[in-house]
Order: structure tokens, then sequence, then C-alpha cells
């Protein structure tokens, strides 16, 4: 696994650098079985740190925003079109409407 810094947005963007590098690999599907294991779970890991790098960012800015020494979490919605991997997320859709069942007269049955 890569060195990681001090610097948290340093070592996270490491943790993101090799996690693409691992999915790419494992993509290309040129690994043996057992290469493709260890590249697993070596992502598996680095999400672990990832998560917990992010675990620790959110605890300071909770800490930052907190008022009183109570923390007030902050309630951030998605735009309808945020970009995440770099594909476009939209909001989502309320619940479509079913169309009504209308019953057929037996005069409009073609046999």
């Amino acid at each position: 696994m890569a060195k990681t810094t001090t610097n948290g947005k340093g070592q996270y963007d490491e943790v993101v650098t090799r996690l693409e590098a691992i999915v790419a690999a494992l993509e290309a599907g040129e690994l043996s079985l057992e290469e493709s294991l260890e590249r697993f779970a070596e992502g598996v890991t680095l999400v672990k740190q990832g998560e917990s790098l992010l675990g620790e960012a959110e605890k300071r800015i909770e800490q930052l925003l907190s008022e009183d020494g109570r923390t007030a979490p902050l309630e951030v919605k998605a735009a309808p079109h945020d970009v995440k991997g770099g594909a476009a997320v939209q909001a989502p859709r309320p619940a479509a409407k079913k169309p009504a069942v209308v019953a057929a007269d037996d005069d409009d049955v073609p046999f």
C-alpha cells in the first residue's frame, strides 16, 4: 500500500488513488485469481481506512459547527445533478402512479 502522510486530505487522496488503481487492475481482467483476491483484500482494507478518515473529518466538521459544546449536524440535500464517481446522479423521482384498470365490454373483444 502507498505511504500515508500526516495530512488527512493527502492521506485520503492516496487511499482513493490506490483504490482506483486496484479497480482498474481488476476490471482489466489480466490478474490471476490469487492476485485478484489479494487486490480485493487490499481494496477492502483501503475502503475501511477511507471511511475512517471521512468519519474523522465529519467529527471535526461537527465540532466546528457546534454551539455551546452541543453538536448540530448539518443536513445536506443532494442537488438534482450532483456528480459522484464521474457520473451524474439525479434526484429520486416520485413514485409513478399506476394506471387504473379499465374493464373491457364483451362487445370490444375481437373474437
